[in-house]
């Protein structure tokens, strides 16, 4: 079926709408980071750069590494901005543009988010790195889609969560998706373990109060304080559940690392986290192109 124009849109230039991007400029392994301003500190370390587009918050760059074909692209922040980003990227997979239909044979993409976290354990200190076994989403995204396809071990982590947290009588309901296995297993040394909460705002729905009171006050205690099994909630930020869900979905192997930037618990920020971070990019990029991806 051909899909319409309203509804898959091209720009002038032929390439999808928001990251402005044509399928032979994207790469089957993609990082994903938040800020813009990110994107050069990743492919500063490429071997050359091939590709740069960019449309408003959304810039690619998509050059080689160790022989690898890697593009690194900025989402800005948020689920709002990861829906754009995961069903366009998918679009440049797996619909053919000339015909606007579904291609048959789908193409599965690697996806890695590097980005920032706040920290949810005093065991997970500012300039320590998590990578998430799960996103749990309390932002809403993947309730406008069909997704029902939760094993019972992710069933189980979120019955367990709606009942000590009580966050569905008065938010969204909460959602749960785990991170790719075969990519999981690599990212094991100099790593935390365990869920990422993800926000729907940095202020209130993570627990920050400046002016206005909060609704729910004990929002910290009740995620610091989660434990299922082997699982405990690691740390929240604004898009890893929404890239596992829809990745999930969309059949990509996705997975989330973070940078500690700040522990909520103990009330601390990096004093660097710039240093930080750039450690993040560089221990990841040495992980991929040790990897068969």
């Amino acid at each position: 079926m051909q899909i319409a124009e309203s509804e898959f849109i091209l720009n002038e230039r032929g390439a999808v709408y928001h990251l402005n991007l044509l399928p032979s400029e994207i790469a089957s392994t993609i990082i994903t980071v938040g800020d813009p301003e990110r994107v050069p500190l990743v492919s500063k370390f490429f071997d050359e750069v091939e590709i740069k587009q960019s449309h408003r918050e959304f810039v690619t760059h998509t050059g080689k590494l160790a022989g690898k074909r890697i593009s690194v692209v900025s989402t800005g922040i948020g689920t709002d901005n990861i829906d754009i980003v995961m069903q366009e990227l998918d679009a440049l997979a797996n619909i053919d543009f000339n015909g606007r239909q579904v291609k048959k044979q789908l193409h599965q993409l690697n996806i890695i988010r590097i980005g920032t976290c706040g920290s949810l354990q005093k065991d997970a200190p500012e300039d320590s790195f998590v990578v998430s076994t799960h996103g749990l989403g309390i932002d809403n995204l993947l309730n406008f889609y069909v997704a029902d396809d939760n094993n019972e071990e992710e069933k189980n982590l979120l019955q367990q969560f709606i009942l000590h947290t009580q966050l569905s009588s008065r938010f969204a309901q909460p959602y749960i998706a785990a991170g790719a296995a075969s990519l999981l297993k690599h990212f094991v040394d100099g790593f935390h373990h365990g869920i990422t909460v993800t926000c729907p705002g940095f202020y209130g729905p993570q627990g920050r109060m400046l002016r206005l009171g909060l609704a729910y006050p004990e929002l910290i205690d009740r995620l610091t304080t989660f434990n299922a099994g082997n699982y405990r909630i690691m740390n929240f930020e604004m898009e890893t559940a929404g890239i596992y869900g829809l990745g999930k979905l969309l059949g990509h192997n996705c997975i989330s690392l973070s940078a500690v930037v700040a522990n909520r618990v103990a009330g601390t920020f990096s004093k660097d986290s710039g240093k930080t971070i750039h450690s993040l990019i560089e221990k990841t990029l040495n992980i991929i192109t040790s990897i068969n991806l």
